[in-house]
């Protein structure tokens, strides 16, 4: 039987959690190859809750488990300005949830999401070139490889789903 988890926005008093995800060294192999610090992680979060005020639809959502109540990870459709007409779409689950379908899973419920406004006509996803389940959801999900290029210092494979012509 799959997961039931909901998506909510990530709130101050959620660093905690953020912040058992991004310093677990497995979760962060294919996304930045370490685990993320506190100070660092501290820096990251106060940015991803100013990106959360763009768009009430638009930004950095916590993943728990229906049932449980249990945190999962964090997905996130996250927009540059209000204006912007592409959005970026990520996950991160710890590890206990990984091949579960939940990112998959996630990843349909975001694009439906953007789907509902008519202002974003692309999706784009970077991944790590060697993150092939990652690779696998994206492309079952409508994305096509656009790109590889280099992240600050790291392969990043570029994925792109046009969610609606301009």
């Amino acid at each position: 039987m799959a997961i039931k988890f909901r998506l909510t926005k990530l709130i101050p008093a959620d660093f905690p959690l953020y912040f058992e995800l991004v310093n677990n060294e497995a979760v962060m192999a294919m996304i930045t190859e370490r685990a993320i610090l506190l100070d660092e992680a501290k820096s990251d979060f106060e940015k991803r809750m100013w990106e959360n005020q763009l768009h009430p639809d638009f930004g950095h959502f916590k993943i728990v488990e229906n049932a449980s109540g249990n945190f999962i990870g964090v997905g996130k459709l996250e927009i540059e300005t209000r204006h912007s007409d592409k959005a970026e779409l990520g996950y991160m689950l710890l590890p206990d949830y990984w091949g579960k379908g939940i990112a998959s899973d996630v990843a349909h419920q975001l694009i439906e999401t953007a789907r509902t406004h008519d202002f974003i006509t692309k999706l784009f996803a970077i991944i790590d070139p060697k993150n092939i389940p990652s690779r696998k959801i994206l492309i079952n999900n409508g994305f096509v490889s656009k790109e590889f290029a280099d992240f600050d210092g790291l392969p990043g494979e570029v994925l792109e789903l046009t969610v609606r012509e301009d």
